[in-house]
């Protein structure tokens, strides 16, 4: 595997070791959706499948130890995700992705760093890491991935997809009383106004 500096069995074997069976699968899905999307949109589907499968890398660790691990590199990590648990995963995964696997191609190290919140500006390749997390068969519920996969069949593109993806993150948040990361307000406004 030309991106990572390990076979792609012991990449399996550290990720099966380090994540959940479910977190496991769905970086599986994941890699196989990344993989598919990337050949839709004539992308590196290698590297498209080798991001899917370490965006999560960092998932099962600790918060503490996620923390210790942004504080101690200096991980540039925005406020709103030291804040919530959730989202701290993709910026560590990131790091694990460079230094345990080898990872210096930096659409994948980007890719994985923007999956949990996305950005203004993504480029194609980060916007198909973002989707495929969301949109894999593995793991995701159905009701949820459907109509973000349906924006992409239906020929809404990538953009059209994350809109959707965006907008019904955003209504979960509300229904649920959350808070809402300003980024991700920022980036369904972005999308809103391109649609």
């Amino acid at each position: 595997m030309d991106y990572i500096k390990v076979s792609e069995e012991d990449l399996l074997k550290w990720l099966k070791e380090n994540l959940s069976e479910e977190r496991y699968e769905h970086s599986l899905g994941a890699a196989e959706c990344a993989k598919e999307l990337a050949k839709d949109y004539a992308l590196d589907s290698q590297k498209a499948y080798i991001a899917g499968l370490l965006h999560d890398c960092a998932k099962c660790f600790s918060n503490e130890k996620s923390m210790q691990i942004i504080n101690e590199c200096s991980l540039d990590v925005l406020d709103s995700e030291k804040n919530n648990y959730k989202t701290i995963h993709a910026p560590v995964s990131a790091y694990i992705a460079q230094k345990e696997f080898g990872v210096c191609d930096s659409e994948i190290l980007s890719a994985i760093r923007w999956h949990t919140l996305g950005r203004v500006g993504m480029s194609d390749f980060e916007k198909i890491i973002f989707l495929a997390d969301k949109i894999e068969y593995n793991t995701r519920e159905f009701e949820y991935a459907e109509p973000i996969r349906n924006c992409l069949s239906c020929g809404k593109g990538l953009d059209g997809a994350l809109l959707q993806c965006y907008r019904q993150t955003i209504k979960s948040l509300v229904d649920r009383d959350l808070k809402i990361c300003p980024l991700t307000i920022e980036i369904y406004n972005h999308l809103n106004d391109v649609k």
